[in-house]
């Protein structure tokens, strides 16, 4: 698989410098321009004004990139021909010449391919309300399962089914880590309601329990739940009757697969009246910060 990585990102591998994997579906497919180029340059900077090298991850006329100049990531938030490219689809990706959003799954498997062991996204896909019939499970799952990497989010997408995702990460082997929390937060909110999953207090605690991971043999991913700050969140019991409203109106529209997703953000985002992408963007750019810190501490 032929990678095209930025000068940038070339002299930190080269290096042994910090670098954090970036994906490029919150930005083409998480917000509205240029809200989204906005999101993209900040966290970029805040990388840089810390001393890692950001490593945003798409793919432009078939060809990957690991690291995008400043042209490119203004390409990947404004055309509408980018498409949301899982890692099922990379080797159709590349064969048809697509413009491609990586997802969680998709970023991560290219990241692991050049040596990033760190990347920062927004919440995690994982098991839809109503998977016992659709079957609809996301691949990040597959992939956390799969790539030995530290992956930052806000838990997972509130969208899910959070239960039934927790269960299968576990089933997979998935180490989960709650930053400075014993409770799995929900995206939009700080509570789920969801107890015991081990609490860490620092980046070096959560550096420690990768190291160790890696030593042990083990092969899946150690994701780190990072609560959306408390200022920024939606409260679980606000959010709740919105999400199931817009779930209810993908049903009516028969609204599925990798479409659904993009459909229930924007669905939300209007029902808040622009609060869920408030939101979103904060839980973003928090879990940036904390996997900038953690990547200081791996390199």
């Amino acid at each position: 698989m032929k990678i095209h990585t930025s000068r940038d990102v070339q002299l930190a591998l080269k290096a042994g410098h910090p670098i954090l994997a970036l994906e490029s579906t919150i930005i083409a497919h998480g917000m509205p321009f240029p809200d989204n180029l906005k999101f993209a340059q900040r966290g970029e900077a805040l990388c840089r004004e810390r001393g890692v090298t950001p490593a945003t991850v798409a793919i432009i006329n078939g060809e990957i990139y690991v690291g995008l100049e400043e042209n490119l990531l203004k390409f990947i938030a404004e055309d509408d021909s980018v498409r949301k490219t899982s890692r099922r689809e990379l080797g159709i990706a590349i064969a048809e010449k697509w413009h491609g959003a990586t997802t969680v799954s998709s970023t991560m498997h290219i990241a692991h391919q050049v040596g990033i062991s760190v990347f920062a996204t927004g919440g995690i896909g994982g098991v839809h309300r109503g998977a016992e019939y659709s079957f609809d499970v996301s691949q990040d799952l597959s992939a956390l399962a799969e790539i030995p990497m530290v992956v930052v989010s806000a838990g997972a997408k509130a969208i899910l089914d959070l239960p039934q995702t927790i269960e299968m990460m576990e089933t997979l082997g998935i180490s989960i880590l709650g930053y400075k929390t014993g409770e799995f937060p929900a995206f939009y909110s700080r509570e789920s309601g969801i107890l015991g999953i081990h609490s860490v207090g620092s980046d070096h605690e959560i550096a420690n329990i990768y190291k160790a991971n890696i030593s042990s043999g083990i092969s899946s991913a150690v994701l780190v739940a990072n609560p959306v700050p408390e200022k920024n969140e939606i409260p679980i019991q606000e959010i709740e009757s919105i999400i199931n409203a817009s779930c209810k109106a993908a049903v009516t529209q028969n609204i599925k697969g990798k479409d659904l997703t993009p459909f229930l953000l924007k669905d939300i985002l209007g029902k808040t009246s622009g609060r869920s992408l408030e939101t979103n963007r904060a839980l973003a750019i928090n879990n940036i910060k904390l996997g900038i810190s953690v990547a200081k501490e791996l390199a």
